[in-house]
This record gives C-alpha cells, structure tokens and sequence, in this order.
C-alpha cells in the first residue's frame, strides 16, 4: 500500500467516527496547551528576574550591614550601621579590576512642590552611582562631585516623582522640598519600570551623598560618615568572584573583626544571584512542564484505547483487507497513521489554546509570558511522539490477526 493510499483510508475511518475522533483528541489538546501555558509562563517569570537584575546594573556587588553583637546580643542584618564611607574608599583605592565604587545613604521622605506633594525613596548617592546602576538622563544632567563636595542641595529625579510633582510640567530648574528642605531638580532619569517585586524603581529621588548626611540622615546612629550600602562595579563578569573574596578580606580587616567573628557586612554578588535566580526559574519551568505533561500521558493512553476499540470493531475489514494480499506493514502503517493523526492534530489545536491561554494571562495578570518556538516544537514533538508510542500496540494486534478468523468474526 502506498503511504498516500494509507493516509486516505486513515482519513476516511477518522471522518466515519467524527465524534469519537474529537473526543479522543480532547486530552492530547488538553495536554499540550497545558505544557505551552506551562512553559511560557515560566519563561516569562525568568526573563522577568534576569531582567529586574540586570537593571540594577551589570557586573555588580552590593555591600550592605550585617549583624552585630553587643554584650552578648545578637542584631539582625542591618539593624546597626557598620559600614563607612571611608570603607568604599579604601575598596577604591586598594582592589583593582574596579570601575566604580558608589556609596549610598538610603531613606524615605515627604516631597512637595508647589501644590503638590508625593512620598518617595531619597537616596544620597555620589556620581559613580549612576555609572554603577546604569541610569541614564532624559532631561537635564547629573550632580557632579562638586556638588557632593560642596553638599549642595541639587536633586535627580525619577519618572514617577516628576509625574506626580510636575504633571504636564518641565521639572528640570524647579524646587522641590524634600522633608521641608529647598532642592532644585537638575535632572529627570530615563524610565526603567517595575521591578520584579512590583516596586517602581522610577519612584526615586537621588541627591548629593554628603547632603544626605548633613541635611536628611546624619542623625542619631546615622552620624558621621556612615553609609547603609557600597555598590561596586568590577570590570569584567570573570572577576567577580575574586573582587568578592577581595573585599571580605580587605572590610574584615578594616573592621579589626577576628577569626572566630563573623562578618558585619553582608557581599551580594548579582551575578550569582542572577545565575542561581535563572536555574531556580528553570528547574520551577521544567517541574511545571512535567507536570503538565501527565495529561499527554493520559491522552496517550486514552488514544490506545479508542485505537483498540477501533481494532475491535473492524475486525471483518482487517481480515479482508488481509484476504486480498494486503501485508501485515500495510495493516499496522493504516491504524498507526490513524493514531498519529490523531494526536497531532489534538497537538496543533493544544498549541493554538495554550498560546491563547498565555496571550490571556499575560494580559489579565500582568505577568510576562515568553511563548518560545522551542516550546512549541517540544509540545508538538511530545505529541507526535504520544501518536506513535500508544498508537503501535493497537497497530501491532491488527496486524496480527489471522484473515480466517477475522473474516468469521460476527
């Protein structure tokens, strides 16, 4: 039999027994859009972390408080201020393989400007800051290290801030009072959006490090030239472990800690963050994937169990067919065709509702979906591959039967 002749006869048994053929169909749909939505969303929520991360800046470690121990008594990370501004100096001055080193004072406060008035996260920064984060000016420019020298009282803001402060308003050369202090806006940064979290990374304002200390935050446990966090970008991603070890090495020292203590600073290497935030999303992707997959199992088995049927019913067709010299192959190449016909037609139809369906969630939920080709090439393989591994045993016993007794068969 020529494998065109089969698949018309593949075709005409299907169309015989339409109904039955879409309700066989019906877990295979059910399984590959699962997979897809499955796949897609996972996808997104990666691309959704290495994204977050990688506009915090590339090639960066964070350094922030650690615990502390008084008397006895233990305080969680960051409850104590135990890093300097002298520390991110001397990380300049004595690791190489560094671009930049960016201190910062970080805190919240009230903004008003005119009629109105918006709270927000102030940061004092000095310019290399901007260098590390990769943030960028739409209007005007930066404060430069005069300001920070000079503690003058100069603003950049975020997208957000400006909205809300000056809405339908150039906001560049306007003042703004931040917790009750005069501050004139020389710059509004480029739109960067939500974080993976859902915080507004463009609801910001940056200004001068040492007027954040003189003028907001140098109070208290604040005084002096602490700092709640030191960002550093190393030159190239391949360094990165080996700064690390660097600066533990070089604060421990600085901070006169002994053996037996623990650091009271923490090191935040993003890109082993990212690394392991990646493969964290991806072993999640495959999990849900697998999971989706057990309804192509119980597809496949559906389809053998409509096929043996089928098998069951056409007995006296089988024995003819066999009777007027068709082969065995012809006999298995027919029903095999039908089962695999079966279950890639479910599998396009699965691709287009599991495509929908992730269109639909991105939509509605807000979350970002990747709808990849390699997705749909596995979803369609998977499929095709179900046709043929639960289609051949059905295939194989009509086959085998003897033309005699399938042709007494009543």
């Amino acid at each position: 039999m020529r494998i065109d002749d089969a698949f018309s006869t593949a075709f005409f048994a299907l169309r015989t027994n339409i109904m039955r053929s879409i309700l066989t169909t019906l877990g295979i749909v059910i399984g590959v859009a699962s997979v897809v939505v499955m796949i897609s969303v996972g996808s997104g929520a990666e691309k959704n972390v290495t994204s977050f991360i990688k506009s915090l800046g590339s090639n960066i470690i964070m350094i922030t408080p650690g615990a502390t121990r008084m008397r006895g008594v233990s305080s969680g990370a960051g409850a104590q201020p135990t890093l300097t501004w002298r520390d991110a100096d001397a990380i300049e001055a004595n690791i190489s393989s560094i671009d930049v080193v960016a201190p910062a004072q970080d805190g919240a406060a009230q903004l008003v400007s005119q009629a109105n008035n918006w709270q927000s996260r102030v940061s004092g920064v000095t310019p290399a800051s901007f260098i590390a984060h990769d943030w960028s000016l739409n209007l005007g420019a930066a404060f430069t290290d005069a300001d920070v020298r000079g503690a003058t009282k100069v603003a950049v803001i975020g997208k957000t801030v400006a909205e809300n402060l000056f809405p339908g308003e150039t906001a560049v050369g306007a003042s703004i009072r931040v917790n009750r202090i005069p501050f004139k806006v020389v710059g509004v940064l480029n739109e960067k959006g939500q974080s993976t979290f859902g915080q507004d990374q463009d609801d910001i304002v940056f200004i001068p490090l040492s007027t954040a200390k003189k003028r907001l935050f140098g109070k208290g446990a604040l005084a002096g030239d602490t700092v709640s966090s030191i960002t550093v970008k190393v030159q190239n991603a391949e360094q990165m472990t080996y700064v690390e070890d660097q600066i533990v090495d070089l604060l421990r020292s600085r901070h006169k800690l002994r053996d037996s203590e623990e650091n009271d600073f923490r090191v935040h290497n993003f890109e082993q963050i990212l690394k392991t935030s990646a493969d964290t999303t991806r072993i999640l992707t495959l999990l849900l994937a697998a999971i989706a997959s057990v309804s192509l199992l119980v597809g496949g088995i559906g389809i053998m169990n409509i096929m043996l049927v089928s098998v069951a019913e056409r007995t006296k067709e089988i024995g003819l067919r066999l009777a007027v010299g068709a082969g065995e192959t012809d006999i298995r190449l027919q029903f095999l065709i039908e089962a695999v016909v079966l279950s890639m037609v479910g599998g396009i139809i699965g691709i287009l509702l599991g495509a929908g369906g992730a269109s639909l969630i991105a939509q509605l939920a807000d979350w970002p979906t990747v709808l990849s080709t390699s997705s749909i090439a596995l979803a369609f393989g998977f499929s095709a591959f179900v046709g043929i591994f639960f289609g051949y045993y059905p295939a194989h016993q009509a086959s085998k039967l003897d033309p005699i007794v399938a042709l007494r068969r009543e």
